[in-house]
Parts: C-alpha cells; structure tokens; sequence
C-alpha cells in the first residue's frame, strides 16, 4: 500500500500519542517542511488525508456528521494501522538531501 508523506506521519503520530489524536497537533507537518502552503490549504490536505485513511481503514475518526459534510475532530489507529505503522518504524528511513 503506496502512502504520502503526510499519510505516514499522520500514523506515526497517532502510534506514538497513543490513544485519541486531536487534529490540530497534525499542522505541525507543515511547520517543519513547508512555509509557502497556506493555512487554509495545509488542513484541507490534511482532511483529505484523514478521510482518505479512514476509507483504507487504518484510521477511525470522531467528530460530528452533518448532511452536507464530515468534521472530524480527532483520530485514533485501528488494529490493522497499528500493525502498518510498526512495519514503517521498522524500515529504514529515507534521507533529506
């Protein structure tokens, strides 16, 4: 299964935190790499995301369901995204150059 950037830190994260992961914590990706994208861009990727791994279900998310839209607040790693996430931590890293 083939995975952004994001997708993996968005995992890792939640394996490192534990239990519930609130949504806010995930903008800190974009402190660290990217400065150009803007805000309001930065968490509509990252809802994309989190929808997106919800659907391969690795992820389960918590929040509030209206008829037009999904708000997801926080998010917690499913049994088979904790297994995923110990094989990544497991590989070896990929170098910035």
């Amino acid at each position: 299964m083939r995975l952004s950037a994001l997708q993996k830190y968005i995992l890792k994260r939640c394996y490192l935190e534990g239990k519930k992961l609130n949504r806010a914590k995930l903008v800190e990706f974009y402190s660290k790499s990217d400065k150009s994208t803007k805000k309001e861009d930065q968490v509509n990727i990252i809802t994309k995301s989190i929808e997106r791994l919800i659907s391969k279900s690795l992820l389960v998310g918590y929040g509030e369901k209206t008829a037009e839209k999904l708000f997801i607040r926080e998010v917690r790693l499913t049994r088979e995204g904790r297994s995923l996430v110990r094989d990544l931590m497991g590989k070896q890293q990929k170098l910035r150059i």
